[in-house]
């Protein structure tokens, strides 16, 4: 094993240090910021983010959703069973993978998320008003190219990947017509699946 320099081992604690920092500065904004939007919804962070997940990845397991959305499995399942019990999820078995928990969102669940997006405003996010000086002057937003490539090493290629066909889906279903944001509607391929038993 090669031995590191003073100079990489400062290089190390400073990065990790930086990285730390800022990380923690901007996602107290982040969460403050998301909190405040989803406060009238009577939901938390991680319910609001498991909606989202699922609205995104269509039938995910709840191993699915807890490592998407960087969570806990007990997490991603108590959560997704208080938004089961407030009608926004169902839980289901497919015919094919009877061991895995599955869950979709159902109608009141999409509206509720819908109604959620339509509620945003940009003038109340920080983080993003604090991009927007670099959208001026470099005519669009912070690409975070450096930033996924050290999610991706320590994430994985398929997060990344699952990441950005996602945000990719999640661009396309949107209209966004004078401020006003629809869900196109979709031609959804159900898979075969059961109900769950308890």
């Amino acid at each position: 094993m090669e031995h590191q320099t003073p100079h990489s081992l400062k290089q190390s604690v400073m990065f990790s240090h930086r990285l730390a920092q800022l990380s923690k500065a901007l996602w107290k904004s982040v969460e403050k910021d998301w909190q405040a939007w989803i406060k009238p919804f009577d939901l938390n962070l991680n319910e609001h983010h498991i909606l989202w997940i699922a609205y995104q990845l269509d039938g995910a397991s709840i191993t699915d959703i807890a490592n998407f959305g960087v969570m806990h499995v007990s997490t991603a399942f108590n959560f997704s069973k208080k938004l089961e019990s407030r009608g926004f999820l169902s839980f289901c078995k497919k015919a094919n993978d009877k061991r895995n928990t599955y869950i979709n969102l159902t109608d009141e669940g999409r509206s509720l998320l819908l109604e959620t997006f339509q509620s945003y405003d940009e003038h109340t996010y920080s983080v993003y008003g604090g991009a927007l000086p670099i959208r001026e002057l470099y005519g669009k937003f912070p690409e975070f190219s450096e930033l996924i490539s050290i999610v991706r090493h320590v994430y994985g290629s398929d997060f990344v990947d699952r990441f950005e066909t996602s945000l990719l889906k999640f661009e396309d279903c949107l209209d966004d017509e004078n401020g006003y944001l629809s869900i196109k509607e979709e031609k959804n391929v159900i898979p075969e699946e059961v109900p769950k038993t308890s």
